[in-house]
């Protein structure tokens, strides 16, 4: 069964489906994503490579992951999903946190063009880079990572540097995460007492 993703109009309603080999081109349709930033209990990024074979940003560092919903089905099991499929992680805790990112970018004749929901999770798994869909992980740290992107713009997959920058002024985003690196400093210092 070939894969497809929804298609979507301005106001995220679904307007039909199309294979995912055949979304991306110079006239890509507005379709349904999602973006998911992964945390260690150090307060670090999970980063992936994007697979040599990707039709978009083919071998660029990006977010933890990224995909689309099938039709049918919503964001988060989406991203559920992908993340077993590209990394191997299972049983990650995900919150929504920019419900209505909307990006279009355009490299070499080839564009994104999304609804995509950003997503942020915090689990202590090691992950198992599918090959297929990763060429590589690594772990930075948060600040360091925000950092760079401010002083070298260019090196990430545009939609991570915008949605990257999108976080650190959220709210929400900057709760939870000083919320759940605390949570598990706390949890260190009791399994040491």
């Amino acid at each position: 069964m070939k894969e497809e993703v929804v298609l979507v109009d301005e106001n995220n309603n679904p307007v039909g489906a199309m294979p995912k080999s055949a979304v991306h081109g110079k006239d890509t349709p507005l379709h349904r994503g999602f973006s998911v930033f992964l945390f260690n209990k150090k307060g670090e990024l999970l980063l992936q490579q994007r697979a040599l074979s990707k039709i978009t940003w083919p071998g660029i560092w990006s977010n933890s992951c990224c995909g689309h919903p099938l039709p049918g089905e919503s964001t988060r099991d989406a991203a559920l999903r992908r993340l077993s499929f590209e990394l191997g992680l299972q049983g990650v805790e995900l919150i929504e946190i920019l419900p209505n990112y909307r990006y279009r970018f355009e490299k070499e004749g080839v564009v994104e063009n999304e609804i995509c929901p950003v997503f942020a999770g915090f689990m202590d798994k090691t992950p198992v880079p599918n090959p297929e869909e990763v060429g590589d992980t690594k772990w930075v740290s948060w600040p360091q990572f925000v950092e760079d992107i401010q002083k070298q713009p260019g090196r990430y997959s545009p939609w991570c540097e915008e949605e990257a920058f999108l976080l650190v002024r959220n709210n929400a985003f900057n709760d939870l995460y000083g919320y759940a690196i605390e949570r598990k400093k706390r949890k260190k210092a009791k399994e040491v007492i």
